[in-house]
């Protein structure tokens, strides 16, 4: 087999394996590609660089997104330039795929900023509300150690913040991609970029747009929190609290049917209205989240408190042949007996942090 050729096979396995999130490093991606072609040792020559990998997964983003890449694409740098505006003060450069165009399914949104203390920026991000993990990343980089400083969001789109100390605001960073100076830009210069990028848009106006669209797993989460101290009634739940119950349907949803993201989510939410309106929880809860649920998650939190009904026999013979008409009545009685066997004492359940992570990424797991 011709080098090229097999270079260029090389790289389209790892870009494959890359776009579908199997792996996040270029290096570990070519490898394992490697592997699987050659079936044994490969001359360095032959491995893609990865400028070549990264080309091969825009092939593959234009191929499988089409038109809505583009879409995605202004939109997160809108994101990306509400979050530095956000953190200004540390000197934000938004670098990385976001910047250059080169995103793909599951891209984030990568931003470097400048501080001798990361409590700075994570007290920043507490002020506007922000949830963020943080992490200390060991690696050994041209010989030496280092530890990298990152903080990770989830909203719309997620973002990565590496935060270094503040004599490193002018230092020329290089590309694992090209070997080059990284392309970087602050606020100004990303607005200029914006505007020359699409010369119709109007920047106050899009920004405002990006704010007013609520992530719909941040509101989930302030609608569940505070159910940990909603109590409930012993004799029917001796569990206690409303969030924890919860926690035990989804626990039990996710072991029956672990890919269907609809009736997760109707697992985790189904109860969510008890810490707004008690008299009336389903209604008040659909009233609450029925702009960001579909409607066979609706479907089943409506009718989920029906299957008491028909387990003890006590349902209308119309309203259970209405039930039974629906094609997710199977999923509807299943919710049902994890209702009702999400009531034990002491059991351990998923954080509601990793369940919803969890069920924001289900997609790209099962998809």
């Amino acid at each position: 087999m011709p080098v090229s050729k097999l270079r260029r096979q090389i790289a389209c396995n790892a870009a494959r394996l890359m776009y579908e999130r199997q792996e996040s490093e270029y290096y570990r991606a070519k490898m394992k590609a490697a592997r699987r072609i050659c079936r044994g040792w490969v001359k360095p020559r032959d491995l893609p660089s990865n400028a070549e990998i990264r080309d091969e997964i825009q092939n593959l983003a234009r191929i499988h997104e089409g038109e809505s890449r583009k879409v995605r694409l202004m939109e997160m740098r809108l994101e990306a330039l509400r979050m530095m505006k956000l953190l200004e003060r540390f000197k934000p450069r938004l670098i990385g795929s976001v910047l250059t165009g080169h995103i793909r399914k599951g891209s984030d949104i990568d931003l470097h900023l400048f501080s001798d203390n990361i409590h700075s920026v994570t007290g920043e991000l507490d002020f506007h509300g922000i949830q963020y993990e943080t992490e200390r990343k060991h690696v050994v980089k041209n010989g030496e150690p280092q530890v990298f400083r990152h903080i990770h969001i989830q909203d719309r789109f997620e973002f990565e913040l590496t935060v270094y100390p503040e004599n490193k605001n002018t230092y020329a960073f290089k590309s694992s991609i090209t070997g080059k100076a990284i392309e970087k830009t602050s606020v100004a210069q990303l607005e200029q970029f914006l505007l020359k990028e699409y010369p119709d848009i109007d920047l106050e106006d899009a920004l405002t747009g990006v704010e007013d669209k609520i992530d719909r797993f941040a509101l989930f989460y302030s609608l569940l929190l505070p159910l940990e101290n909603v109590k409930q009634s012993l004799k029917y739940h001796p569990e206690g609290d409303v969030l924890y119950h919860s926690l035990q349907v989804y626990d039990l949803a996710c072991d029956q049917l672990p890919y269907d993201e609809e009736f997760l989510l109707a697992a985790l939410l189904h109860d969510v209205g008890k810490g707004i309106e008690p008299v009336d929880h389903v209604a008040a809860g659909l009233d609450a989240i029925s702009d960001h649920i579909t409607e066979r998650t609706a479907w089943l939190i409506e009718n989920h408190m029906l299957v008491h009904k028909i387990q003890n026999g006590t349902i209308g013979a119309r309203a259970h042949r209405r039930l039974r008409a629906n094609e997710s009545y199977e999923e509807l009685l299943l919710l049902g007996e994890c209702d009702r066997d999400g009531r034990q004492v002491g059991v351990v359940t998923t954080d509601l942090e990793d369940a919803l992570g969890y069920i924001r990424h289900i997609g790209s797991t099962f998809g």
